[in-house]
């Protein structure tokens, strides 16, 4: 498996840890995504206490107060782009 498949492959275990079976697919209420980000992605929490608010009213397209793996997908995407460009800064800085 690849290195990029391996990411993928986590990206989705990840997801359905924390999810519940509803009755045609998974999902996170915003407990579990509360518990998925505190647990996953601790720092981002401790930068954004209201995070988990702000994240479920933006991805919750439907407004069914839960995330399927579509609507989470680009939270994570999101996340990667904002870290890759806060490492871009600090390598730029770095080599002055």
């Amino acid at each position: 498996m690849t290195e990029l498949e391996k990411s993928m492959e986590s990206l989705i275990m990840v997801f359905h840890r924390y999810a519940k079976e509803g009755k045609e697919r998974k999902f996170l209420t915003k407990k579990e995504l509360k518990k998925l980000l505190e647990s996953e992605l601790p720092n981002f929490l401790k930068k954004n206490p209201d995070a988990v608010d702000k994240v479920m009213k933006d991805l919750d397209q439907n407004k069914d107060d839960e995330l399927d793996f579509e609507e989470f997908v680009p939270f994570v995407a999101g996340l990667a782009i904002t870290c890759e460009k806060c490492a871009a800064k600090h390598d730029k800085k770095d080599r002055k």
